[in-house]
Order: structure tokens, then sequence, then C-alpha cells
């Protein structure tokens, strides 16, 4: 079993990846933070009289639906790089500890 987990490989992985994951995860940072912007300029832009018909306005907006359809996709993405990530983690984790058995089993430790 020792000779299908290959912690190079997942090495590899982590660092073929991890810029990528970077900008996955600072989108879906822009994205939830720059909802607040649309949100305020959209209420700002409202002919509404109060505050809760001004948000009820933004919330309904089109910008503002396009805009969580695009943080909805970067969470998507971010999401996936990351469990990838922490699976190519646990693979080298794995080959650790079936590399210790494997040293306990040769000194007739285990």
């Amino acid at each position: 079993m020792n000779d299908t987990i290959s912690p190079y490989k997942a090495l590899d992985y982590i660092r073929d990846n991890a810029e990528a994951y970077s900008i996955a995860k600072a989108s879906v940072v822009f994205l939830t933070e720059y909802r607040r912007t649309i949100k305020a300029t959209l209420m700002i832009q409202s002919d509404a009289k109060t505050e809760s018909a001004k948000e009820s306005y933004a919330y309904a907006h089109e910008d503002y639906v396009n805009n969580l359809a695009a943080l909805r996709t970067a969470i998507e993405q971010s999401e996936t790089m990351r469990w990838k990530l922490i699976a190519a983690q646990s693979k080298i984790e794995v080959w650790r500890s079936l590399e210790a058995s494997t040293r306990a089993e040769i000194k007739g430790v285990g």
C-alpha cells in the first residue's frame, strides 16, 4: 500500500495550486466586501423614502444579484481547491504514518 501514495506528487500538487487557491480565496473576500459597496451605491440611487425600502431596492437590484452569483461561484471554486489541498496534505500524513509503521516493523518494535 505504501507504493500507491506518493508524497512527492502531493507536495507538487500543493505547490502547483497554491497560487490559484490564493486567487480564488481573494475573489471570495473581494466579492464579499464589494457586496457592501454595491448595496450602498444602490441605496443612494434609490428614490425610496425609507431606509427599509432603499435596502429592499438594493437587494432586489440586478447588480446585487449578479454579485451574489459571482460570489457563489468564487466560494465554490475556493472551497473545491481548499479541500483538494487538504486531501493532498492528508495523503502526506498517511504516507508518514505508513513509513513510521514500516520502520517500526523493521526494527521489530511493533
